[in-house]
């Protein structure tokens, strides 16, 4: 039975949308549209639950009035069957029809709409530019990732367990009372202009409020999943106390927006209170009196007793559902500003798979300065044959690193075009060209899963013995037989810890090295690949890396000059553009920056002071 309930709705259809609405409601109905026909359904089956509560009040009331009219044989003899059928729908067909609400509502909406909201929401962050993340706090995109589905699916369950169930009681609550006596409308009708009045104080303020609260609760999280993962500069710099005051900053914000929101429930509850008992007193007083005029009946008097007993019990309920359905709204609002951002990067869309051949580069008259007009690249013309290796140095701030992240396509070029065996990159598939680059960068965080995995990523259909053989061409797999981690997993099956923090830096470079070396992509780029290496482990694995080089096209990026010295080419990049380029004699024999930044090593590296 669950299982008939929990599969009416796949929630992870394929509904890949790079522009989702940016308002709310629309948003809402593009996001819930496999869940639309199974809404009316769930809407259909509460209002049958709200008119058969209305119907037992009423049939109380008929029974009041039947034991007035005769001794109990009689009325036991001429309306026996009638009560027997009575008693078995309010043991056999109110649990089901209940039971189907709670069904739909439990196992068939709730778990699979957070399901599709988490999926969907994931897999259209992953799917935003690397600049888009560098813009924002992981831990607020991962805390609107993780509170937003809760919040709509806390919407929707108001929306079918309190909202339309309440709307359907008092129609059905209004009916009863007409039926009994017209009069005994009028007072619930005022109730019901009151409340409304109170309803709709409340809901216009509540979500703002609670939008203000849920973003300062983001806020918070950004900061301290922050501090966390940077904890070894916190420790380093002994910044505690600061990172304290950094939080509190945000902590006390969430204290006074939700404070203020808590305000508005209050007031709403005291309002409430003495709404409430003016129903009890207008209806039920009128009920009595209208029996003392002799125009009602004690059943007529004891259904408008219970039915407003049960609303003065109802309303606070419906008020609460009201609050919490637009403060889940606001939520919601405030998770949209991540997850209902345009894809901001994305495929051309007649975009085709990267044929490549030779595996020839070529960066034509390439501008970038990320949004203004400093730093990047200006300008820059450079061409890569098949299969040669270029080294590519500069100070710090030159334009390298844009260089690589061009061609990666993590951000697209403001000017000019990077062409791959003669595809413009920005009309392939990202993915495409993402598989045939392999890049080991200078900062190899990893991710927070065993070295097994962390090696795997390079190529998923690698077998163990692949996997082992590349550690090994690494000069890893000696240190990774050591490990051991907290839960006791050695060796490969050992966790690495968030961005590889159990490791030392050589070590998560030589796994990250492992994992180019098991990748094989054509096109290889080295961003300081040997820079958290001692010296002696940089011998060891020199043979590797040119190894690893032959037969591909090679972009290696360095400071320490003489792991570069030997290749095919090396050019020299200085505010934003190519200043020299030739093989390592030439540019000595030139005597222009490159020679000067030799000139100036220590240790193998290009002087700081002229750095940028």
């Amino acid at each position: 039975m669950f299982r008939f309930f929990e599969s009416l709705v796949d929630p992870y259809v394929d509904q890949t949308d790079d522009t989702p609405p940016a308002k709310l409601w629309p948003f809402l109905r593009t996001w819930t549209r496999p869940f639309h026909r199974l809404f009316g359904v769930t809407a259909a089956v509460s209002v049958v639950v709200a008119f058969v509560e209305i119907g037992l009040i009423w049939y109380m009331g008929r029974v009041v009035d039947l034991l007035g009219t005769a001794d109990p044989a009689t009325v036991l003899a001429e309306h026996g069957l009638e009560l027997t059928l009575a008693a078995l729908f309010i043991l056999l067909l109110r649990p089901a029809t209940q039971a189907i609400d709670v069904l739909l509502l439990n196992n068939a909406v709730l778990p699979q709409m957070g399901a599709m909201f988490r999926w969907r929401a994931h897999s259209h962050v992953l799917r935003q530019s690397v600049g888009w993340f560098e813009d924002d706090f992981a831990g607020r995109i991962a805390n609107r990732i993780m509170q937003t589905p809760t919040a709509a699916g806390d919407a929707i369950f108001q929306v079918f367990d309190a909202i339309t169930f309440a709307l359907a009681y008092l129609v059905g609550a209004a009916i009863l009372l007409w039926g009994a006596d017209p009069r005994l409308a009028i007072p619930l009708a005022a109730w019901l202009v009151l409340y409304g009045l109170l309803v709709r104080w409340t809901m216009r303020r509540v979500g703002p409020a609670s939008k203000a609260s849920s973003d300062a609760r983001s806020m918070t999280t950004g900061r301290v999943v922050d501090a966390y993962t940077n904890v070894h500069s916190v420790k380093l710099f002994a910044h505690e106390g600061e990172e304290l005051r950094y939080a509190k900053e945000a902590i006390e914000k969430t204290r006074t927006t939700f404070g203020r929101e808590m305000r508005i429930f209050t007031v709403m509850d005291i309002c409430l209170v003495a709404l409430n008992g003016f129903l009890i007193v207008a209806v039920v007083g009128w009920a009595i009196l209208l029996w003392a005029g002799g125009t009602a009946s004690v059943g007529a008097v004891a259904a408008a007793a219970a039915l407003v007993l049960r609303l003065n019990a109802m309303t606070g309920w419906i008020m609460w559902a009201l609050s919490t359905f637009f403060r889940s709204l606001g939520v919601v609002a405030e998770g949209m500003e991540t997850i209902a951002q345009p894809i901001s990067l994305r495929d051309a869309p007649a975009a085709k798979p990267l044929a490549l051949t030779d595996g020839r580069i070529a960066f034509e008259d390439v501008s970038h300065h990320y949004g203004g007009t400093q730093g990047g690249l200006d300008g820059v013309t450079l061409r890569i044959a098949p299969g040669e290796k270029v080294g590519v140095v500069g100070r710090s701030g030159a334009g390298k690193s844009t260089l690589v992240k061009l061609l990666l396509r993590f951000y697209d070029p403001e000017g000019g075009t990077i062409r791959i065996d003669g595809q413009d990159i920005t009309q392939v598939t990202q993915t495409s060209l993402r598989h045939a680059i392999g890049m080991v960068q200078q900062d190899s965080s990893l991710l927070h899963r065993s070295v097994m995995d962390n090696i795997r990523y390079g190529r998923a259909s690698a077998t163990d013995a692949e996997v082992e053989r590349a550690a090994r061409q690494a000069q890893a797999h000696e240190f990774i037989l050591d490990l051991q981690d907290g839960e006791g997993r050695t060796g490969y099956a050992a966790q690495v810890g968030e961005r590889g923090v159990k490791l030392s830096g050589g070590q998560r470079q030589r796994i990250a090295l492992a994992r180019v070396i098991l990748k094989d992509a054509p096109i290889l780029v080295l961003d300081e690949a040997t820079s958290a290496l001692d010296s002696e482990v940089e011998a060891a694995i020199q043979d590797t890396l040119y190894g690893m080089m032959e037969g591909k096209t090679v972009i290696a990026i360095a400071h320490r000059l003489s792991t570069i010295a030997a290749l095919d080419r090396i050019v020299v990049i200085d505010d934003g553009r190519v200043a020299e380029e030739g093989t390592h004699d030439a540019l000595l024999a030139a005597g222009g920056l490159y020679a000067s930044f030799w000139a100036r090593q220590s240790g193998g590296f290009i002087g700081t002071a002229a750095a940028e």
